[in-house]
C-alpha cells in the first residue's frame, strides 16, 4: 500500500516494454521525478576519453627499459627496442612524439622514475599521447596484477598500451591472451631471480664479491678470471683503513686531550680536519655509528642477509659468511660494542656519561642503594650551593630513605684525594695488583698445560693416520667402509685439536706482570688528571677504575675491580686516556676486590 504521509509521492508501478522485452519500473517513495532529474543534472560527470583517436595520426610515446645497469652499459638492448618501436610507428603512420628510457630498473615493481614520469604525463588533462608503445609487455611490467592496474589507469585517460611484438586487440579472447602473457612474464622473472640468487650464493660461498657497497677501508682485488667474468675479493685499502682505525681509537681512547669521544664528537673531529668519505662527502653521525657497528672490520662479512626488495631480515640459517681481511682486532671491536650498548639512552641517560657532575652514575646511597643526584640551594648572599642528595629522599622524603646530603665539592675532594693517596702511588698499585698477578700465573699455567695436551693429541692423531695410510699403500689391508670411517674419525679428532690449538695461540695473552715503569706512568697520569682538568676528562679516568662510591652517614666507600684497574694500567702504555666503562653497571665480577 502507498504511504499516507503528507507530502509523499509514489510512482505508479506499471510494466514497460524496451526492445521487445517486458520489465518493471521501480517504486520510489518520498522522492518526486522532478527531484531525481534535478539531482542528476547537478551531479558532475567524469569525462572518459576514447581509446582511439577521432582524427589524424595516433600520437605515440615510446618506453624503453632494461633490468640491469650492465645491460644498459652494453648499449645493445635499448637501441634495438628504439629501432623496433620507430619502425612499428612508421609502418602504422603514427607519430612518435615522446620517449622515456629506463636504464637498469626492474620491471617487477613501479619504483621507476622514468616510468612514473611517463604515467603522470600520459594522464595529464592536455592528453599528450594516444598510446604508449613498448617492445613487449614485459618491458612495461613483469607483474600481472600491476600491469592490469596501470592499464585501467591509462584506459580512463584514453591511452592504450601497444606491444610492437605482441599485437593484441580489445576483444575478450585477446584480453585474456594478454593476461596469460603477463603471467608467463611474471613467472619467468621469478624463475630468473631464483637461479641468479642461487649462482650468487655459490659465488659468495667461494669467497667472491657479489656487488654490494664496499665498507670504508676496503677495495677490490681481481683474483682470477673464469671465461669473461672476473672474480674479485675484498682487500684492505691502507689509506681508508687508517681512517677506520682512527674512528675506533677516538671512540675508545679519545685524542689525548678530552678523553673518549662520543659519536657526534668524532664526526666533528673528522670533518674539522678535512676527513671525507669515499664519495667525498662529510661524515655524519649515522655514518660513524655504522662504521663502529660493522662486523666486516673484524673479518665477518656476509651475503643474503636481507631481501633485496623489502629489506627484511632473513633467517640466520640462510646467511652466507664470507671471510675478509680484518682491520680492527676482535677484542677492541667487542669493547666498542659494549660501550655503545651501555651508552644507549634507553639503557643509560646521557647525563651519566657526559654530564658536568664528576660523580654522576658513581655516587650511591648506602641506605636505599639509590643514586645520588644534584640538588642546589641559594644563600642570602646570592651564592649557589651544590649538593649530592639521595634521589629517593628527594622524590619521596624521609619515609622512602633517610639518606644524607653532602656538599658536591666536599665529596669530590674526598674521593679524588683518597684515590691519589691510597691507590695511585706505585707501591700501593703493585700491592693491589699482586693477587691478580698470582691468579694470572695460575691461569697461564693452565693454558700452557692445555696447549701441551692439544699438541699431543694432534701428534698422536697424525701418527695413527700415517700408519693406516702406510698399511693401505703396502697392501696390508683394503680400504673398506670400516677403515674409511676410522680415517674420518681420526681426521676429525686431529682437526678439532688443531682448531682449539690455533684459537689458544691466536688469542692475545695479557702480560704475566706489568712493568714497573708502566705502573709509574699510570700513577703519574692518574694523579694529574683526577685532581685537575676538565670534568669530562676527570670522569673518564674515575669511571675507568671505580665502580661506585657508597655514601653513608659516617663512612664513604670507594668500590672497584682489580681487573679493571689492570686494564687501565695497561692502556696507559698506549694512550693517554683509558677506555671508559662508566655506563656498564655492576661489571665487577668478584666482591673481594674493593679498593
Amino acid at each position: 500500500m502507498p504511504s499516507t504521509r503528507e507530502g509523499s509521492r509514489v510512482a505508479n508501478s506499471a510494466p514497460i516494454a524496451a526492445d521487445g522485452l517486458l520489465s518493471s519500473a521501480f517504486a520510489v517513495a518520498d522522492v518526486s521525478c522532478q527531484d531525481l532529474e534535478r539531482r542528476s543534472m547537478s551531479r558532475p560527470t567524469r569525462k572518459v576519453r576514447p581509446l582511439t583517436p577521432t582524427d589524424g595520426p595516433m600520437r605515440t610515446c615510446g618506453y624503453l627499459r632494461v633490468s640491469t645497469g650492465r645491460q644498459a652499459e652494453g648499449d645493445l638492448s635499448i637501441p634495438d627496442q628504439r629501432r623496433q618501436v620507430q619502425a612499428f610507428c612508421a609502418s602504422k603512420g603514427w607519430s612518435l612524439v615522446g620517449e622515456f628510457v629506463e636504464p637498469g630498473a626492474s620491471g617487477t615493481d613501479d619504483n621507476r622514475p622514468e616510468f612514473q614520469k611517463m604515467i603522470e604525463r600520459a594522464t595529464d588533462d592536455d592528453h599528450p599521447y594516444d598510446a604508449i608503445a613498448v617492445h613487449s609487455f614485459s618491458r612495461f611490467f613483469r607483474d600481472s596484477f600491476a600491469l592490469e592496474l596501470y592499464l585501467r589507469k591509462l584506459g580512463k585517460a584514453g591511452v592504450r598500451l601497444i606491444s610492437v611484438t605482441q599485437e593484441i586487440g580489445d576483444d575478450p579472447a585477446q584480453v585474456m591472451m594478454r593476461q596469460v602473457i603477463a603471467l608467463f612474464d611474471e613467472y619467468q622473472s621469478k624463475e630468473n631471480a631464483k637461479h641468479v640468487l642461487r649462482a650468487m650464493k655459490e659465488n659468495a660461498r667461494q669467497g667472491f664479491y657479489n656487488g654490494a657497497p664496499l665498507p670504508l677501508g676496503y677495495g677490490l682485488d681481481e683474483v682470477e678470471k673464469r671465461g669473461v667474468r672476473v672474480k674479485k675479493r675484498l682487500a684492505v685499502d691502507p689509506v681508508e683503513a687508517e681512517t677506520v682505525k682512527l674512528i675506533f681509537r677516538l671512540y675508545r681512547h679519545g685524542d689525548g686531550k678530552t678523553g673518549p669521544l662520543g659519536i657526534k664528537s668524532i664526526t666533528c673531529h673528522l670533518n674539522e680536519r678535512g676527513f671525507r668519505t669515499r664519495l667525498g662527502a662529510r661524515f655524519g653521525v649515522a655514518t660513524i655509528h655504522g662504521i663502529l657497528t660493522n662486523r666486516t672490520y673484524v673479518g665477518e662479512w656476509g651475503f643474503n642477509k636481507r631481501c633485496s626488495k623489502t629489506l627484511t631480515q632473513k633467517p640466520v640459517t640462510e646467511h652466507i659468511p664470507i671471510s675478509v681481511p680484518a682491520i680492527i682486532e676482535t677484542t677492541e671491536f667487542e669493547a666498542v660494542q659494549a660501550t655503545l650498548k651501555a651508552h644507549n639512552p634507553r639503557a643509560m641517560p646521557a647525563r651519566v656519561v657526559t654530564g658536568p657532575i664528576l660523580l654522576t652514575g658513581l655516587a650511591t646511597c648506602t641506605v636505599c642503594n639509590g643514586p645520588m643526584t644534584l640538588r642546589t640551594g641559594t644563600s642570602k648572599s646570592g651564592r649557589v650551593h651544590k649538593y649530592y642528595n639521595c634521589s629517593t629522599n628527594a622524590r619521596i622524603g624521609k619515609t622512602g630513605c633517610t639518606g644524607r646530603t653532602i656538599p658536591m665539592d666536599k665529596l669530590d675532594t674526598l674521593v679524588t684525594d683518597h684515590l691519589v693517596t691510597e691507590l695511585l702511588q706505585p707501591d700501593r698499585l703493585r700491592a693491589t695488583l699482586a693477587s691478580l698477578w698470582t691468579m694470572r700465573h695460575e691461569k697461564t699455567a693452565q693454558v700452557d698445560g692445555r696447549v701441551a695436551t692439544l699438541r699431543a693429541e694432534v701428534t698422536t692423531a697424525e701418527a695413527k693416520l700415517k700408519r693406516l695410510y702406510q698399511m693401505v699403500e703396502e697392501g696390508m689391508t683394503d680400504l673398506d667402509e670400516i677403515l674409511k670411517d676410522r680415517l674420518a674419525t681420526l681426521k676429525q679428532e686431529r682437526d678439532q685439536a688443531k682448531a682449539a690449538l690455533d684459537r689458544i695461540q691466536v688469542a692475545e695473552r695479557p702480560p704475566a706482570e706489568i712493568a714497573s715503569e708502566l705502573i709509574e706512568r699510570f700513577g703519574q697520569l692518574m694523579r694529574a688528571n683526577v685532581t685537575a682538568g676538565d670534568i669530562p676528562f676527570r670522569k673518564a679516568w674515575l669511571q675507568a677504575i671505580v665502580e661506585r662510591v657508597e655514601v653513608g652517614t659516617d663512612v664513604i666507600r670507594i668500590v672497584g675491580d682489580k681487573a679493571s684497574l689492570e686494564t687501565a694500567v695497561i692502556s696507559a702504555g698506549s694512550s693517554a686516556a683509558p677506555g671508559v666503562r662508566s655506563s656498564v653497571r655492576k661489571w665487577r665480577t668478584r666482591h673481594d676486590s674493593n679498593v
